[in-house]
């Protein structure tokens, strides 16, 4: 992926920059495709055959590598001390941290456009009542309240994904007793929410006439030009109202989804990939100077040259530029009150294969968040299984 070549070689060019002891060379002849990608880096960790260091996923991707046996573990070292609580979370087990961010962190959320809420005079909402009442402004001013585009079925997961902070914030060991077999969605009042709320959209009227055929950038779209108030999207996707939208880029704002608590309020975030290094690595000493640097202010600052304002920097002493767009300024607030929370993908191998079809389902109203609920329950049930998961 050109991004991620090119933040490895900004990181690599301005740490040799910086001093003259050591030499950071970037290899990027890897495989691209994800399945590739997995089944090479367990072969080379367990054959002692990968490099000094390696750029991978963070999260639970992260656990099928073994780490505890196979990498180097920087836990002791006073850099990981800067790193964001979310953020070590992601990169560890019981035993030990393994890996600083590469790039930034993104939120999931809802987008909204400004200019319709100053119109409206609407706050942002910190529950989600006040999201319906907000919806319900809209919708009266003539306006559509929520864009969805279920033309590109994977959008129809955003609110259900996005909304785990809520999750969390009710039990911070949920994701854990997921993973365990110990909860569900169905049988969580707070979980269940993940589903109903796509139902209370639907239920509400409150979407554009053509939701069974639009597509991501007909959202994108909607959401910039006022057409619709609301869209339920992942923070990435401003890049391509940056693109697409230029004038319009100022007028997109974020918040998370909101939850029961105004006083709880906070956003679930995408985690950037991660820098490791294997357990037998011949230059540790070398590999955790680099490491520093990539958790610094220094390193934090090579990667916004190399790709601009992308998202929030999970390092202390790092932030977002002045001229950062509009949803990336939005997201620090939640960070710098520790508001926040990895998505559950980052803390759990558990996920239904089919859960934007059954989004989408339930966004249609084809069936209501109960039912919906249950069925990605069976779901990860099954996938779990097939993992071999205990518990299950």
């Amino acid at each position: 992926m050109e991004t991620n070549i090119a933040t490895a070689e900004a990181l690599a060019d301005a740490f040799n920059a910086s001093q003259s002891d050591v030499v950071v060379e970037v290899d990027a002849s890897g495989p691209s495709d994800s399945a590739a990608l997995d089944n090479l880096m367990k072969t080379r960790l367990a054959t002692n055959e990968m490099p000094d260091m390696f750029w991978y996923n963070s999260g639970s991707l992260l656990q099928a590598l073994n780490p505890d046996q196979t990498m180097l573990n920087i836990a002791d070292e006073d850099f990981v001390a800067g790193l964001d609580d979310a953020w070590v979370a992601a990169v560890s087990t019981a035993d030990g941290v393994f890996g600083v961010p590469v790039q930034t962190a993104g939120g999931g959320g809802i987008f909204y456009n400004i200019p319709l809420y100053e119109e409206l005079g609407l706050e942002v909402p910190t529950t989600w009542d006040e999201f319906l009442a907000n919806s319900d402004a809209i919708k009266a001013s003539g306006h559509t309240a929520v864009q969805q585009t279920y033309g590109d079925a994977w959008t129809s997961q955003i609110i259900t994904l996005a909304d785990f902070y809520n999750i969390w914030a009710s039990d911070n060991e949920w994701a854990e007793q997921y993973t365990a077999n110990e909860v569900n969605f169905a049988d969580d009042p707070v979980a269940l929410q993940s589903f109903t709320k796509l139902q209370d959209i639907y239920e509400g009227g409150y979407m554009n006439e053509d939701f069974a055929s639009a597509l991501l950038n007909d959202g994108l779209e909607a959401v910039a030009t006022g057409t619709a108030g609301h869209y339920p999207m992942l923070g990435f996707a401003q890049a391509t109202i940056a693109t697409n939208w230029p004038e319009h880029l100022e007028d997109v704002g974020f918040f998370g989804i909101p939850g029961d608590s105004a006083e709880d309020a906070g956003m679930t975030v995408w985690m950037p990939p991660a820098l490791y290094a294997p357990a037998n690595t011949e230059h540790p000493d070398e590999v955790k100077q680099f490491m520093a640097f990539v958790a610094s202010p220094e390193g934090c600052d090579a990667v916004t040259e190399a790709l601009g304002a992308t998202g929030a920097y999970l390092v202390e002493g790092c932030s977002v530029p002045e001229d950062a767009p509009r949803i990336v300024a939005d997201w620090a607030p939640y960070f710098d009150n520790a508001k926040i929370a990895p998505a559950l993908e980052f803390l759990s191998p558990v996920k239904g294969p089919n859960l934007m079809q059954i989004d989408v389902e339930i966004g249609t109203g084809v069936r209501d968040g109960k039912s919906g609920a249950e069925l990605y329950d069976a779901d990860a049930t099954k996938q779990a299984q097939q993992l071999g998961l205990p518990g299950w």
